[in-house]
């Protein structure tokens, strides 16, 4: 059966439809940002080679979190376009593909978690304390990553259909449980054994099932756009092939993070485990800001594609510069902060005068990335709206494999640790140069021609 209602995506004004579809996303993502800081905080009262160890296993993280989120940016654009087109069996096939999808993703995860973790540990450092920690943490987040596949995938179900408030329960749920379990599993609190390092990752993978769970419960109560069916499923080539057109390559885009973080900490473990630890405190406390744009952008994702689907280039063009403005101004706020106080954000990570020396001119140097990197994220999702998210996989890599990388390497030639914190900048101005090339030359072939509802 057809669905014959209008969305509000396609009814409410758009700057309030962008807050009001935002902002639970923006909230919910700052509380993902404090947990995975706090994370951080209680390891680092363990020892720096603690703080270095789950540094360390970013690149994996990270490369979990590509493939989830990749695929979950197709489920995304290619549901909530059915649900523009008014396709309503597409759109409940497109969620139950991506459910199957997700599963299939886990399970690559699991085997990494049981036989990949010491290998990748060992590729990096010698340490035996930093490989034993590490070691610990990774393999327990990777073999019980069902729970974050499970989060991603159900969240971006109720995403798809507008109903983000609901992440902001389901994400601030798994959060503060997560938080709280952190001190009582690392430090053996209320009877509980001491589990150092791993009662960290144990906090961080119960949080994730648990808020996976709501995320399935609601899908299922209080999401009447899209029937999941799970009687018979199997995956529609058809299907499949859309969600991995716009994910892949969005999937790529986030994965050449992870290679690029394992670039940074060779280069970097080649000064001092410190620079190596201060790059890992800087991922954690840049969240703070990147997080609020992400999920901005989550909140933009399935108005664009709507959008997109029902004709309304008005209502398209719109939401794409609403996004860009608020986006812009928070990564000013974030500059403003990382300029100001960094030596109080490092001091929350018992920073040693070592780090110290490091970590505020590091902070004070990369942050200069933050006011175009807002502008390129948003149009990076302005494409993947458009079905030609291969543009911003370019600018990625063209980013942080072509330009950062070899940037930092050269640089770090020089014998200070301090010259390869530009590499960030330098990076990003190139970056910004590519995504306003590839903007002009979409908004000439796509956006202009997408016809007016009125």
């Amino acid at each position: 059966m057809e669905q014959t209602k209008e969305n509000k995506m396609g009814t409410m004004p758009v700057n309030k439809l962008l807050i009001s579809m935002s902002l639970p996303m923006m909230i919910s993502m700052l509380v993902q940002a404090l947990y995975n800081v706090v994370d951080s905080i209680f390891v680092s009262r363990i020892n720096e080679n603690a703080l270095t160890a789950v540094s360390l296993a970013f690149p994996i993280q990270t490369l979990m979190i590509a493939v989830a989120g990749g695929t979950c940016v197709g489920i995304n654009a290619v549901l909530s376009k059915a649900l523009g087109e008014k396709q309503q069996r597409k759109a409940n096939d497109t969620a139950v593909n991506g459910v199957i999808l997700m599963g299939i993703s886990y399970v690559l995860f699991l085997l990494v978690g049981l036989f990949g973790t010491r290998p990748f540990y060992l590729s990096q450092t010698r340490d035996t304390q930093i490989v034993q920690y590490g070691v610990e943490y990774l393999s327990i987040v990777c073999i019980c990553s069902i729970g974050l596949f499970a989060q991603f995938t159900f969240e971006r179900l109720l995403q798809s259909t507008g109903r983000t408030f609901y992440i902001m329960i389901t994400q601030g749920t798994g959060a503060v449980i997560n938080i709280i379990l952190d001190p009582i599993f690392i430090f053996g609190l209320f009877g509980i054994p001491r589990m150092g390092v791993a009662g960290a990752a144990v906090a961080t993978v119960t949080g994730q099932v648990i808020a996976g769970s709501i995320a399935l419960w609601i899908n299922f109560k209080k999401n009447d756009d899209i029937q999941l069916r799970f009687k018979g499923i199997h995956l529609e080539k058809e299907i499949v092939g859309q969600i991995y057109k716009i994910g892949i390559p969005s999937m790529i885009m986030q994965a050449i993070g992870s290679v690029m973080t394992y670039g940074m900490n060779l280069i970097l473990i080649s000064f001092t485990s410190t620079a190596t630890a201060v790059f890992g405190v800087y991922f954690k406390l840049q969240s703070f800001v990147f997080m609020p744009v992400f999920g901005l952008n989550n909140g933009l994702v399935p108005i664009l594609a709507y959008n997109y689907g029902a004709g309304r280039k008005d209502r398209f063009v719109k939401a794409m510069k609403c996004g860009i403005m608020y986006a812009v101004s928070i990564m000013f706020v974030g500059v403003v902060i990382f300029q100001t106080i960094p030596h109080v954000l490092l001091g929350f990570f018992e920073a040693s005068d070592e780090m110290l020396k490091i970590g505020v001119p590091a902070l004070r140097i990369i942050c200069i990335s933050f006011l175009p990197a807002g502008f390129g994220i948003v149009c990076g999702t302005t494409f993947q709206a458009l079905g030609n998210a291969v543009y911003s996989m370019f600018v990625s890599m063209a980013r942080q494999l072509v330009v950062l990388l070899p940037a930092a390497y050269l640089l770090s030639l020089l014998g200070d640790v301090n010259y390869v914190w530009w590499a960030f900048p330098i990076a990003e101005v190139m970056s910004l140069t590519m995504t306003v090339i590839f903007l002009i030359r979409i908004n000439r072939r796509v956006i202009r021609y997408i016809d007016t509802v009125e």
